[in-house]
């Protein structure tokens, strides 16, 4: 996901008006006609299938309503909700999360490198339900399986899975509580009382998700819009499917574009003075032919330190503006062109990371430090939310 801003040239007031004009009419005939499409089918189907009918309606409403992807509205039953990017950020502050989170599950999220996508509202998901989903998606994929369906984990006997409640993540009465989930399986030649492992890991979160969205979303939706993946992709598509299949939902991969990537590095400079990021590693790509990586490795106290020359005065301590984040970017880049001769800015951010963690712009995330958890997981989830096409 990219962030396009475009600029125009003065134009009369009563012009601009009537371009904005437009766009609200266009928005709103998109309204008209979803409404007129659900009055239709709702009419053509028996009573027999009206439920049926309601889900097929949701399922197409929800295709037709990715025309107005680049606009961030989402259309929920009776308003339109805007999703703004925010230009200001809570500052990270360090927390034992473990005081509110089992360690236990706490320890299966850090540490390791996750795969990021986006999924939409899952229509009649129930917590109270998983050790039912746990049964129905093991079948499922031991029924693919033996279609033929090529899962590229070796010679397994059977696969076990496991779906589970990571209590205290939700910041907000209206985030959902974080669900893991757990594929196990026994290798086919092991000895009998081998214990069975893990083969793939994937986690739905939602952390300070944004209110007025959530609260515009019908009872019967649950929003966990981040899930992070680990594991065999084959066992990821099957996963996936499954829930599209059971939840009426759609996936969509999640990119780390270069302004969450500055994000990231300004979040973690910040946590310099309370635990120590032992290295800033900022990579590049410039559009050279071929493209050239260039790979910058910054002091922890030299970045701190610039970064702490950015933090504007009137800035309460508790915030962190975009403009913040810009300033030190520029600092880091300014300073690599002194030096090097080359213009860094004329590249894009690829990755960075610390000792607290680590990012990529193909979607990959690994947090380090469970201290930080809730402050990346909120900018996640904000990424997440942002890229739905709903």
């Amino acid at each position: 996901m990219m962030l396009y801003l475009t600029t125009f040239p003065y134009q009369d007031s009563s012009c601009i008006m009537g371009k904005r004009d437009v766009q609200i009419h266009f928005l709103s005939l998109l309204v008209l006609f979803f409404s007129v499409m659900e009055e239709r089918n709702s009419t053509e189907e028996t009573p027999r299938n009206n439920a049926l009918a309601q889900r097929r309606s949701k399922s197409y409403r929800h295709s037709m309503r990715s025309c107005v992807e680049a606009t961030h509205l989402t259309y929920t039953s009776g308003l339109l909700t805007a999703l703004r990017i925010p230009r200001s950020r809570k500052a990270p502050k360090s927390r034992d999360i473990t005081k509110q989170v089992d360690p236990d599950q706490v320890a299966l999220l850090v540490k390791k490198e996750w795969q990021l996508s986006y999924v939409t509202p899952l229509y009649q998901f129930r917590h109270t339900q998983l050790k039912s989903y746990s049964k129905q998606l093991s079948a499922f994929i031991v029924s693919e399986k033996q279609q033929g369906l090529a899962i590229e984990v070796g010679q397994e006997l059977g696969f076990k899975v496991n779906f589970s409640v990571v209590l205290g993540l939700a910041e907000t009465d209206k985030d959902a509580e974080t669900v893991f989930i757990q594929i196990l399986s026994k290798q086919a030649f092991g000895a009998k009382d081998d214990a069975q492992k893990v083969v793939w890991s994937g986690w739905l979160t939602c952390v300070n998700g944004d209110l007025d969205y959530l609260r515009s979303l019908p009872l019967e939706f649950v929003s966990l819009p981040l899930f992070c993946t680990r594991g065999p992709e084959s066992l990821t598509v099957l996963v996936k499917s499954w829930f599209e299949k059971t939840f009426d939902c759609c996936f969509g991969p999640l990119g780390i574009n270069s302004t969450n990537l500055q994000w990231l590095a300004s979040l973690w400079t910040g946590c310099h003075p309370t635990i120590n990021i032992q290295y800033l590693k900022l990579v590049w790509t410039l559009p050279t032919l071929p493209p050239m990586d260039v790979t910058y490795t910054v002091h922890p106290q030299d970045a701190w330190e610039l970064w702490d020359s950015m933090r504007q005065v009137d800035t309460t301590e508790d915030s962190i503006s975009i403009d913040e984040v810009t300033g030190f970017i520029n600092g880091l880049q300014a300073h690599f062109f002194r030096h090097f001769r080359i213009d860094l800015s004329a590249g894009s951010l690829m990755q960075i990371s610390t000792a607290l963690g680590s990012s990529h712009h193909s979607g990959k995330i690994k947090i380090a430090s469970p201290n930080y958890i809730p402050t990346i997981l909120q900018l996640l989830t904000e990424c997440a939310l942002l890229k739905m096409p709903i």
